[in-house]
């Protein structure tokens, strides 16, 4: 790295909001606020039964402006890019649709049935056109948004083995992460609408997880991904295909004895250091959390001696909560931020301070 130390870089908490009766199990940030100009918006849910919308004022910090009532513990939530609807996944098997219909009003428009046992984790893909949704019962379900407020499930994706954790889109390509160690990589037939295939399981070939698989995320090129594991270790994937016409990836590297307790939650920053310079371009940083109430930022190490994609701790933020922590996520906007939820029932919002400023990001 040229120009700057690992002393230019901090994370600063800037605010803590409580509300939550429970732990809380996640955060998701609205992707298309807090860009040029307008005042971000994330989600925060628990099992305390409830999923409550923040909204940023003039002043930058976050204020509670709904709190949406669930009949049990949610378990996830996702922000479609269209339409002003959010997903949450419910314990008893359900997924619940709410659409904003007002200035701070929510109506529950639509109830997905199916799976045979708890939602664990839903996601949109980026028209909004798909949802998402796995379960415990080893199966992830590909929903299909109709008019009228109506869902079609397309397609019932079935080949892992244990409880499906986490789902993720990339375009046109579907990540799934299981109990069954592996993450799945999922595309629809190019000939065939509507049908869909496993076109890569990331396993023993290529030096998998030995536990569950409880997160993961992509790189904002979508040419890296990082996921983390009941196994103490965060593994780095690159996708392997030059000419981008089909998705495959491999093992880069895997960090261990950064955590010694459960790793919950990985989250790539999907935003450069400065200015993108292709003859030298800034390392990638990605952030983890878990168990031991720190949260870690790494940094690629392009001073590897070794050669060969690696990453090094850039920083550690000891005791960032009072007990686990089961979500962080990045959010650049107009400024560097991370929202962490925790068992202790608050969520903090953190500043990410390096040596440029964010600049303005484009929301598409």
């Amino acid at each position: 790295m040229k120009n700057f130390s690992d002393d230019d870089f901090e994370l600063r908490e800037i605010q803590k909001l409580e509300g939550h009766t429970g732990k809380v199990l996640g955060i998701a940030w609205r992707e298309d606020t807090g860009v040029w100009g307008s005042q971000a918006i994330f989600a925060s849910w628990s099992d305390d039964k409830t999923i409550r919308i923040w909204e940023e004022n003039f002043s930058g910090f976050f204020v509670l402006k709904t709190v949406l009532e669930a009949s049990c513990i949610v378990r996830s939530c996702s922000w479609s890019r269209e339409f002003n609807l959010l997903a949450a996944a419910y314990s008893d098997a359900t997924t619940a649709i709410w659409k904003k219909v007002g200035v701070h009003t929510y109506e529950h428009v639509y109830t997905l049935k199916g799976h045979e046992n708890e939602v664990r984790s839903v996601s949109w893909n980026r028209d909004g056109q798909f949802l998402a949704t796995c379960g415990g019962d080893k199966s992830v379900w590909i929903w299909e948004v109709l008019p009228g407020n109506e869902f079609d499930c397309t397609k019932v994706l079935e080949g892992h083995t244990e409880d499906v954790k986490i789902v993720q889109w990339d375009e046109k390509i579907l990540f799934s992460g299981s109990s069954d160690n592996t993450i799945k990589v999922w595309e629809e037939t190019r000939f065939v609408n509507g049908d869909w295939r496993c076109i890569q399981t990331l396993d023993k070939s290529d030096r998998e997880h030995t536990s569950a698989v409880l997160c993961l995320s992509l790189s904002k090129e979508r040419r890296r991904m990082v996921s983390c594991c009941d196994d103490l270790t965060i593994k780095i994937w690159k996708n392997c295909d030059e000419d981008h016409s089909i998705e495959l990836w491999s093992h880069a590297c895997t960090l261990s004895g950064y955590h010694d307790t459960t790793i919950f939650t990985v989250d790539w920053l999907r935003d450069k250091l400065r200015h993108i310079d292709y003859d030298h371009p800034d390392p990638e940083i990605f952030a983890s959390a878990g168990a031991d109430d720190a949260i870690r930022v790494f940094i690629e190490d392009k001073d590897n001696e070794a050669g060969g994609l690696s990453f090094k701790q850039l920083l550690k933020k000891e005791k960032a909560h009072e007990a686990n922590i089961n979500s962080i996520k990045w959010y650049s906007g107009d400024k560097r931020r991370m929202a962490s939820a925790s068992d202790d029932g608050t969520v903090k919002i953190w500043e990410f301070v390096c040596p440029w400023p964010a600049g303005p990001r484009d929301p598409s």
